[in-house]
Formats: C-alpha cells, structure tokens, sequence
C-alpha cells in the first residue's frame, strides 16, 4: 500500500519540472484549452440543418415514421419486434419504402442499437418555366431554383401539361440527404378572387 502512495509525489514533481528550452506544464492545458474553443466555434457555426440525419433508438421508431434503410430515406410500413432466446436482445424487423422511388427495403436491428433518420424538409414553390427536363422554380427570396428534375411517369407528364397550358402552379418539393424531388403540385389560388 506504501508505494502507490510514495510514487505519486515523485510524479507530480517530474511534471513540475520542465527541461531547459521546453514549454512548462502550465501552457499545455493553455493550448488545449484553444483548440477546445476552436472546436466548440466550428460546431456553433455549423447550421442547425447542417445534418443529414440524426441517431434514434430503434425501439423508438414508429410505423409512419422515417428511416434510413441501407443507405436510403424510407417511410416505415411495417415494424415487428421478436425476442431471440434466453440471453438473446430484441430485435426489430423494418420495412419501409424509399420516400422518392417507393421501392421497398428490410433491415433487422437490435432494438436497443440506434438507427439514423433522415432530416426531411418539404417546401413549396411557385413554378416559372420548365426547361430540358428540369424545373425552374421561384424562391420566397426572390432567387431562383433550377436544379430539379420533372418528376417521371403520369405526375410529370401531367405537371408539363397545366404548365403549358398557362396555369400558375404551386410544386411541393421534398428534400432528404442531399437528394431533391418534386412529389406534388397544386394550382396557385388566384390573388384576386374573393
């Protein structure tokens, strides 16, 4: 018991005493302390949507809710729980559908392991102009938007068609891990009706 206590002492004055030409102990927790606000000042200036998905814990997750699945923003469709034996940890069986392509996908997950969740934004904006396959939309701010594709099948064709035939049209655009789609429209309500 005698040397533990007889060996800390020596420690704390090898620390105290710094070789010649050699910074003393007391500016190392300095630097670190710098690089410590350095780090938290990256973190504050990163924006509160600078994420692409957040951590929940499986047994959290809820039928009609979203997750990532393989790699891919998925509506939950079906969630089922099961025990696997005596020591065994439940295990959650998810399928879900990929909000942009409806193609269906299956993971199991331990229920206390946690699983990412897309942040999903959905916005509306005014359409301008449809051109070469992409749409051309107006921002609340007054910048356009051109990077979104016409949607495939009878929505697209359907979108194009009210566009060219003059109406003022509202498209619904979701966005989740960097990947942008328009998922609906509607037909702008007229400014001046009553």
């Amino acid at each position: 018991d005698g040397a533990p206590v007889d060996s800390a002492p020596t420690c704390k004055v090898a620390k105290g005493k710094a070789p010649k030409g050699k910074p003393s102990k007391d500016t190392a927790p300095t630097s670190q302390k710098k690089k410590d606000a350095q780090f938290d000042q990256e973190i504050e200036t990163a924006g509160s949507g600078a994420s692409l998905t957040f951590p929940m814990q499986c047994s959290a997750l809820r039928i009609g809710g979203h997750v990532v699945i393989k790699g891919q923003p998925c509506k939950i469709i079906d969630m089922t729980t099961s025990k696997t034996g005596k020591h065994g940890h439940a295990k959650v069986s998810l399928t879900g559908t990929n909000i942009f392509t409806a193609k269906k996908l299956e993971d199991m997950s331990p229920s206390t392991h946690n699983m990412d969740v897309p942040n999903i934004k959905r916005d509306e904006y005014t359409l301008i102009n449809v051109d070469d396959g992409f749409l051309t939309f107006m921002k609340a701010d007054g910048d356009t938007k051109e990077d979104v594709k016409v949607p495939e099948g009878e929505l697209g064709e359907k979108l194009v068609e009210d566009f060219d035939a003059g109406k003022d049209l509202l498209v619904t655009v979701l966005s989740a891990m960097g990947i942008e789609a328009a998922i609906s429209y509607k037909e702008a309500p007229k400014g001046n009706d009553k």
